[in-house]
């Protein structure tokens, strides 16, 4: 997501935050901007597109100053463009921001109606004039300033705050957003994510949520929102700086498996109201009228994506009770699909560059069939022909094999799903607060069942020599067995197959013996009983069953050579949890094996030919 910098020293300012900047633009952004106090006032850069643009900008408009705070914005609160890039400046204080802020629509009606006015679509610059005002009544202090104005505020954020009052001072701020404090000689910094400081500084402090750090040239405090005063150790950095990219990950898979709970926060901020109910996807307002007329849904991806297609396929059907198909886009776009102005396309796509989904939506553009596009890339192909898009927040993806983009892929669905439910009036109202209550405790929930990681180790360590691997699943876990085998696939080069688990006599249980590992997702839900009469076929030929499930009775466990215990949630999220077990699963597996775990051979990111 969005990339935080900040500088309090004697250097110039806007030197460190571009060198900062650089080191954050693997977090993917769509603008950029700078600040720093010259001459006793604030000056800011700001632009459009890649850092070098602000580079360009600023060799034409150059900066001076000691303190500065700079950004990188990945569009959430209003579209890309250099109103809307950070800094914020309200009055003598500008301001930097990570998150949402979800009262800001009250809060920003206030602030009109008190006469301020209001220059973006941004919810940041409720915050900026928030503090503004703030100061103003208590004798400029910024830090009394900004703790009084984040009382105000809802949703989460990290805030880095500058007034041309106090021009050796910066204040920042956390609360369910990172904040790395770098601390220096006479100098001191503050920045979103490690990288963007190791070029200055190896002693980091970082912020926990509900705190507030005085930067300062001398030093740093911390206290609480609650203004006590918290004591805390730097802590020495060591990375090389690909190291600190990975977050002192061995490889950028396994950090984006566990960044799996902080990307689903950031996909559902701002679109779950849990005190009315609703599900909040304005981007979907235009097709407001076709979604409730709509008789068909056509669900086109590819890959993993394709994956996440099909358990869409269950959660609209079931939410929306609207007739659903789930295409390959490379199938799609070579048979003569029947598409009318009646159906409604939704694509699937990480990079929103993949030609053969690309080509489906051009195919509906034909027809008059309206797109909505689930994609992770803000203004990508994809998202610019589409009718609509729900961004998927999940943040740059570096590792090849797909995890957290595919778990906020299904989050993205399920909310699709939901709104077109309460849109169509089809959705039972009981299963509909149930749905959200599961939705919103699903971050928590992945955070337990990571813990399960050491005990999948042991697991891959005993499996690894295996030449192949069946995956079986059923209903909506289906697909995850499907995902499970890709993902085994893709990084460890164990051939693999998913199938569903009613179809084992229908020719792949030919292959049961005792050298075949047999992954099989087994939930305690309506067809728990059928698939361990799955599984009892699988034990009398010699399988060797590894079960991933939410209730381990006595029969499982005397059966399966390897039990995986993960929490319990409605049946309709399941997949965002029996998913993370195989993605532990191959990527020990890939480790066992000494394969090139985030780059495989033969495979791109993004498959942008045919």
């Amino acid at each position: 997501m969005c990339g935080i910098v900040g500088y309090v020293g004697s250097r110039e300012a806007d030197r460190v935050l571009i060198s900062g900047l650089r080191k954050l633009e693997y977090r993917g952004y769509d603008s950029a901007g700078v600040a720093t106090i010259d001459g006793g006032d604030i000056k800011v850069r700001r632009a459009v597109g890649k850092l070098d643009n602000l580079v360009g900008v600023l060799s034409e408009d150059p900066l001076s100053g000691s303190t500065g705070i700079g950004h990188t914005r990945w569009a959430t609160h209003g579209r890309p463009s250099q109103q809307n890039a950070h800094p914020h400046r309200s009055g003598d204080v500008v301001v930097i921001h990570n998150g949402i802020i979800e009262n800001y629509v009250p809060l920003r009606e206030r602030l009109i109606s008190e006469g301020r006015e209001i220059v973006s679509e941004t919810d940041t610059e409720v915050i900026s004039h928030l503090i503004d005002m703030e100061m103003n009544g208590r004798g400029g202090d910024l830090l009394d300033a900004t703790r009084a104005a984040l009382a105000q505020l809802e949703g989460s954020f990290a805030v880095v705050a500058m007034s041309r009052h106090e021009p050796s001072r910066l204040v920042a701020a956390k609360n369910a957003t990172p904040v790395v404090i770098g601390v220096g000689e006479s100098e001191n910094f503050v920045a979103s994510d490690i990288p963007a400081l190791l070029d200055y500084t190896r002693d980091i402090l970082f912020l926990e949520d509900g705190e507030l750090a005085d930067i300062r040239d001398s030093g740093v405090q911390v206290s609480t929102f609650a203004g006590k005063r918290v004591s805390r150790a730097t802590k020495r950095v060591t990375w090389d700086p690909v190291t600190a990219q990975k977050g002192g990950y061995p490889h950028f898979l396994i950090k984006e498996i566990n960044e799996q709970p902080q990307a689903l926060i950031d996909t559902m901020r701002g679109r779950v109201a849990q005190d009315t109910g609703d599900v909040l996807l304005p981007e979907l307002a235009g097709l407001e009228d076709h979604i409730k007329r709509a008789e068909r849904i056509a669900i086109v991806a590819c890959g993993t994506a394709w994956h996440a297609g099909l358990v869409g396929k269950f959660i609209f059907e079931r939410f929306a009770r609207t007739p659903t198909e789930v295409d390959y886009g490379s199938e799609f776009r070579y048979r003569d699909s029947v598409l009318t102005d009646k159906d409604l396309m939704v694509v699937i796509s990480q990079s929103g560059e993949t030609a053969d989904t690309l080509a489906a939506v051009e195919a509906a553009a034909e027809r008059g069939t309206p797109v909505v596009a689930v994609c992770n890339v803000v203004d990508s192909s994809i998202a610019r022909k589409a009718e609509a898009v729900v961004y998927t927040h999940a943040g740059p993806e570096i590792s090849v094999a797909s995890t957290k983009a595919f778990t906020t892929q299904l989050a993205s669905l399920y909310l699709l799903g939901l709104f077109m439910g309460r849109l169509t009036g089809r959705i039972d109202a009981a299963l509909e607060a149930e749905a959200i209550q599961s939705l919103v405790e699903i971050p928590n929930i992945i955070k337990r069942t990571l813990v399960c990681e050491k005990e999948i180790q042991r697991i891959a360590r005993r499996y690894a020599g295996a030449a192949d691997m069946l995956y079986l699943g059923r209903g909506i876990n289906y697909p995850i067995a499907l995902e499970g085998a890709l993902k085994l696939k893709e990084i460890s080069y164990v051939h693999a197959e998913g199938y569903p688990s009613g179809e084992m006599k229908h020719g792949p249980i030919a292959l049961i013996d005792e050298n075949l590992p047999v992954v099989v997702i087994i939930p305690w839900d309506e067809v728990y009983g059928k698939t361990m009469g799955n599984l009892k076929e699988v034990e009398s030929r010699g399988g060797r069953i590894i079960a991933v499930t939410d209730r381990a009775d006595t029969e499982l466990r005397q059966i399966a050579e390897a039990v995986i215990e993960i929490p319990s949630t409605s049946t309709s999220l399941m997949p965002m949890l029996t998913v993370i077990p195989l993605q532990l699963l191959a990527y020990h597996v890939a480790v066992e094996r000494g394969t090139d775990i985030d780059q495989p051979r033969n495979l791109a990111k993004s498959v942008t030919v045919e």
